[in-house]
């Protein structure tokens, strides 16, 4: 029998973050390798990640996720956060200040995402928002489940408890607003809404 998993009650790992450390959680697509927006720069060494490839902020509500982005929401913002939230799509908006300098360094944007998973959820609520990408070493396809996510990084704690539910296995649908207005898909992932 293989050893247990080094799991984190939601508080305890929510700890374990705002301390500056990184730790790992199931969310409705993939499973997410994470840090406090701060500590960011951790994720691109923990997987060998180049560095002009930006990360996403995940947050538990659609006010910590768009007070984020340094500037006014347009109208259009607000309506597609309504329609995707929470849910399997990042959405990719202009943004300045601290955060999306952490994530996204010298880039005028952040990516955002809500997801639809309790369990992630429970944690963003202790934490606040939170850096994440996909839980695997660059190269290497993405984790699937809480195993194949400890066995890439295995001095990472991960949330418990578990089973972790299952994930849909897509990555979100990524939808970037353009300069001119309007949306532009970067990345056609589990959900698509009509007429993009």
């Amino acid at each position: 029998m293989s050893d247990p998993l080094p799991t984190l009650a939601p508080p305890d790992l929510a700890a374990h973050l705002l301390g500056g450390s990184a730790a790992l959680f199931p969310t409705d697509t993939l499973p997410a390798l994470a840090s406090c927006p701060s500590q960011a720069h951790q994720l691109w060494a923990l997987k060998h990640r180049p560095a002009e490839k930006p990360l996403i902020l995940m947050a538990a509500n659609a006010e910590a996720l768009l007070g984020s982005i340094g500037r006014p929401p347009r109208p259009e913002w607000l309506a597609m956060a309504a329609w995707a939230w929470p849910g399997a799509v990042t959405l990719v908006l202009p943004a300045i200040g601290p955060v999306a300098e952490a994530l996204n360094p010298g880039g005028g944007s952040l990516g955002l995402r809500l997801p639809a998973c309790p369990q992630a959820l429970a944690l963003l609520e202790l934490s606040g928002p939170l850096a994440t990408t996909s839980a695997n070493v660059s190269g290497q396809p993405p984790a699937t489940t809480a195993e194949e996510a400890a066995r890439q990084f295995a001095d990472v704690p991960l949330l418990g408890p578990m089973p972790w539910p299952e994930a849909g296995g897509m990555a979100s649908t990524v939808l970037a607003w353009r300069e001119g207005g309007g949306w532009q898909v970067l990345r056609a992932g589990a959900l698509l809404p009509q007429g993009i």
